[in-house]
């Protein structure tokens, strides 16, 4: 079975305040992007232990560290599941703020619910990805959400942006730990605006409403990311923004 996780980006993020259990509530607009996708095969295998080969962009971490794998031993633990063979083709960067290793996570919690007929609903599979990782859940339906708690409470949004092409870019050599992000982040107060009211404003019209919290803690020690998105709105982009806590930048250019 063979399936092509895809990436998101943030439509404002709004770090709202600091939980009690060490995490951040948040504010923020879900929106998948097709363009940019992981291949991910998971068949069916007779080897008495579950494998993991990675190939394409090399990770950080060992195979067996895949969220892929977190997703796999979640649901084995729970029904039983036999051993399979996973192959994930790396193509989304990570440390970017794209959610490609959430999105990983949500296919293999998707595919393993068919390829083994468990017979889990969407709010069961939400449930699960939602242990797995922030943004998870968001991926399981994979359609525009406002996003609220740490970013696995959704409530669908619709949001037309076929009139746009969203370019996505990195500058090279960067990357944004979310730890770093959060050192340097200061909560802002005061009355902001309903990012669901918001989206629903013209487009040329949200550079002056809609912000990600993380830039003003990301750009001082990350110019090249601040230079990267003022290019895009010298290029034409009517928005661009950092996307998560970095360091891809994103705009909406229209067609």
């Amino acid at each position: 079975m063979k399936s092509h996780p895809n990436c998101k980006i943030n439509l404002g993020l709004h770090v709202v305040g600091k939980r009690s259990d060490g995490y951040h509530n948040l504010e923020t607009i879900f929106l998948p992007v097709h363009d940019l996708c992981d291949e991910l095969e998971i068949n069916p295998t007779a080897a008495s232990d579950t494998t993991m080969r990675q190939e394409g962009i090399v990770l950080d971490n060992a195979p067996g560290d895949n969220l892929c794998m977190k997703a796999y031993r979640l649901l084995q633990e729970e029904f039983g599941i036999p051993p399979v063979e996973i192959l994930l083709r790396k193509h989304i960067p990570f440390g970017a703020g794209l959610g490609g290793g959430s999105s990983d996570a949500a296919f293999t919690l998707k595919m393993l619910n068919e390829l083994f007929s468990l017979g889990l609903a969407t709010a069961d599979l939400e449930q699960r990805a939602a242990q797995i990782g922030a943004d998870c859940a968001f991926f399981i339906q994979n359609r525009p959400a406002y996003a609220t708690g740490i970013g696995d409470q959704l409530e669908p949004i619709d949001l037309d942006l076929s009139a746009y092409r969203i370019a996505i870019e990195i500058p090279p050599r960067e990357h944004v730990s979310t730890r770093e992000a959060y050192a340097g982040l200061h909560l802002q107060g005061g009355n902001r605006p309903d990012l669901r009211q918001a989206v629903r404003m013209p487009i040329a019209q949200w550079r002056d409403t809609i912000v990600n919290d993380f830039e003003a803690s990301v750009f001082p020690d990350h110019p090249a990311i601040a230079a990267l998105k003022d290019d895009m709105y010298r290029r034409g982009t009517h928005y661009a923004a950092m996307t998560g806590s970095g360091a891809a930048v994103f705009g909406l250019f229209p067609l």
